[in-house]
């Protein structure tokens, strides 16, 4: 016959496979891709911290911005009698805010001051509301008051009680008060949000009558922006 078969010599395994290395050259090459673009852009966010850092040190060299000073220049206690767990009292306060600052003006939208004796506060005032609140310019200086009046309901122990005869003795009452703030800043034509900063003014308040002056002396308050 014309189409005889020629004998294999051996085993017949089928068609070669092709080699298998290159899903591995298609891995390595993904996996090296992904590496340079986080590399590209972890070096872009640096770059970004860089210049924010910058921007926020040139803008400090320029500006200087400083927190307002303030202080307590008179205080006028009339009444501060406790009797029968009551506190009544009369106190009037008067403050100084002082605006260092060359390039920045401030504006002061609301100020609460809160009147402590022992750890326990008696009064509160509200010194600066929308119906007051004003701008102050750079370098300048701008008066506020407080008046505390009326009577409080205070349940003081007996350490308490054997410090308040200490004051009345001496006629100087320990009194704390605290005051916060909702103020901006302004450069030029851009005005800043909301800051809320404390003032926490320790004061030695001499009592005083129609019969007797008594000195008070000036008391720089400490102003605290991050609490």
């Amino acid at each position: 016959m014309g189409n005889d078969q020629q004998p294999l010599n051996g085993a017949y395994y089928g068609p070669a496979i092709p080699p298998s290395g290159q899903p591995r050259q298609s891995h390595h090459r993904g996996r090296s891709c992904f590496c340079c673009l986080f590399g590209v852009l972890w070096k872009i966010l640096i770059t970004l911290i860089v210049l924010v850092g910058l921007a926020v040190l040139i803008f400090y060299l320029i500006v200087q911005p400083r927190p307002f000073k303030f202080y307590v220049n008179e205080a006028k206690l009339t009444q501060f009698d406790y009797t029968n767990n009551t506190l009544r009292y009369n106190m009037a306060l008067n403050f100084t805010a002082r605006n260092p600052n060359k390039k920045l003006s401030i504006y002061y939208d609301k100020v609460e001051a809160l009147a402590y004796y022992e750890d326990s506060r008696f009064a509160s005032d509200d010194v600066i509301t929308h119906l007051n609140s004003f701008r102050q310019y750079k370098k300048s200086s701008s008066p506020m008051s407080a008046t505390f009046s009326g009577e409080r309901v205070m349940l003081l122990d007996s350490d308490q009680l054997s410090e308040l005869s200490k004051d009345k003795s001496a006629g100087v009452y320990d009194i704390f008060v605290r005051l916060n703030f909702r103020i901006r800043f302004r450069l030029g034509d851009l005005i800043s949000g909301d800051y809320k900063p404390k003032v926490k003014c320790d004061l030695k308040v001499p009592f005083s009558n129609n019969a007797t002056s008594t000195f008070f002396a000036v008391t720089k308050c400490d102003v605290d922006f991050w609490n």
